[in-house]
């Protein structure tokens, strides 16, 4: 029997040239954005207030392949490509005949994936003459990730972190403001969006919609400043899909076929970046060989228990309306750890793949998530982000089915970020002060009630 190595390096010089773009190989096509006020049907440059026209085009393009800048490629290239481990010491603790291998994102300065979009986005705002980005975050990756982006390009960035996590991650704003970002806890008072929120919820935990709609206040308000968004948008998922054509050609080195590939999903583009290519690759042959699962938190079930339909991608209304699978703009999750997959929607790519059944979406528990978590980096050696431990959770089931079954599976999920700056979630744990949020049927109530009716059928 061959031995596969603990870790799988692909040389700097096989690191992709090109992002994919799964629209090229999807059977039905997304259906039109459209405004937010008539419900007509949106035209890109509608988008060109917030984004650089260059990702606007990227955002609805059917282009199979996207060139990936030299100077995006040069930035990739400080820590790119992401090496492929095998998780031996994890096999043999659950006793398992599964093969399970992790891509690990989170070897990079802003300790995550998110730093593949980040890079492109502050690139093509830069070279449109942009000097000023504004944004949101959640647990603070994204924040962080374009925060390393825009001081590398030479930007001014405004991050709104929802106001939950920066009290629960105050190093994490801390590492974005020694790379240079201004940080404000969202809901804040310095936008009309903010003070409308704190007026009628003073106490609230805040949300990624909330931190959306200050962010995309500021940006419309000066046509020198662009907005930036971490993920949902079909040109962030295009970004991130470095990693699963990474994943491709390192599985191929070694000669093993994933049978299930996994990822967490906040807003999409972790999972689709992982899995995408591999996802294209099987429509564009016809196979349907491998399992792809999207793993969100039970307090936040927008694919296992939303609705696909239009919504905004903020909290009131003022982004055009996407197709997505949501609980309402209007929802706020309840305080869990992994703040970046406290969000209301999902990628309009990944719900059309859901809701056409070539996905598929578990939710997990927060107990369930840290017990996988600390088992993983018991034997792994990486304490994984929150977020990325949902993906953990839902591998290490699949391994248990595994030994119940016999059957020697590959198992491949994304690690998406390291949990350097989530100590305090882990010490809460430990603690006995983390509980299972559930999503409860007058949230689900509640959220829907504030979904867009344009009359029309998805």
């Amino acid at each position: 029997m061959k031995k596969i190595p603990n870790h799988v390096h692909l040389p700097i010089d096989r690191m992709p040239k090109a992002w994919y773009n799964i629209q090229a190989d999807m059977p039905n096509k997304l259906p039109p954005m459209r405004h937010p006020v008539t419900g007509e049907i949106a035209p890109p440059a509608a988008m060109e207030a917030l984004f650089s026209p260059s990702l606007v085009e990227q955002e609805f393009t059917q282009e199979r392949y996207i060139d990936i800048p030299e100077r995006v490629r040069e930035c990739y290239a400080q820590y790119r490509p992401s090496p492929l481990y095998r998780a031996y010491a994890l096999e043999k603790a659950l006793g398992t005949p599964a093969h399970i291998y992790y891509k690990y994102e989170g070897n990079n300065p802003s300790g995550s994936h998110k730093l593949n979009s980040a890079i492109p986005q502050a690139y093509y705002n830069a070279q449109d003459g942009v000097k000023r980005i504004t944004t949101e975050t959640g647990a603070g990756q994204w924040g962080t990730a374009l925060a390393v982006a825009t001081q590398m390009l030479g930007m001014a960035l405004d991050v709104y972190m929802v106001r939950v996590s920066a009290q629960q991650k105050p190093y994490r704003k801390m590492l974005m403001e020694a790379f240079g970002a201004n940080v404000i806890a969202s809901p804040s008072d310095t936008t009309a969006a903010g003070r409308a929120i704190l007026a009628e919820m003073p106490d609230t935990p805040g949300s990624l919609g909330m931190a959306i709609s200050e962010a995309v206040e500021v940006a419309m308000a000066d046509p020198a400043v662009k907005y930036c968004l971490g993920s949902v948008l079909n040109h962030v998922v295009l970004h991130q899909t470095v990693i699963g054509l990474e994943l491709m050609d390192q599985l191929d080195m070694i000669e093993e076929v994933a049978d299930i590939v996994i990822g967490c999903n906040g807003g999409g583009s972790n999972f689709g970046g992982i899995a995408f290519p591999l996802l294209g690759r099987d429509l564009r042959e016809g196979k349907k060989h491998t399992r792809y699962i999207a793993v969100e938190p039970s307090a936040c079930p927008k694919l296992t228990q939303g609705v696909y339909s239009y919504d905004f991608t903020d909290a009131i209304g003022m982004t055009p309306a996407l197709p997505m699978y949501t609980l309402g703009h209007g929802f706020i999750p309840q305080g869990i750890h992994a703040g970046g997959l406290r969000y209301h929607a999902d990628s309009p790519i990944l719900s059309r793949l859901y809701h056409d059944g070539l996905i598929e979406a578990v939710a997990v528990d927060q107990t369930h998530v840290f017990e996988s978590a600390l088992l993983f980096a018991k034997h792994e050696i990486i304490l994984p982000a929150p977020e990325s431990a949902h993906a953990i959770a839902a591998a290490i089931d699949a391994a248990r089915e595994c030994i119940a079954t016999g059957e020697e599976k590959v198992i491949v999920f994304g690690l998406s970020g390291n949990g350097n700056f989530d100590l305090a979630a882990y010490s809460n744990y430990l603690s006995g002060n983390v509980v299972d949020a559930k999503f409860s049927d007058d949230q689900k109530q509640q959220g829907a009630a504030t979904l867009p009716d344009y009359g029309v059928k998805l």
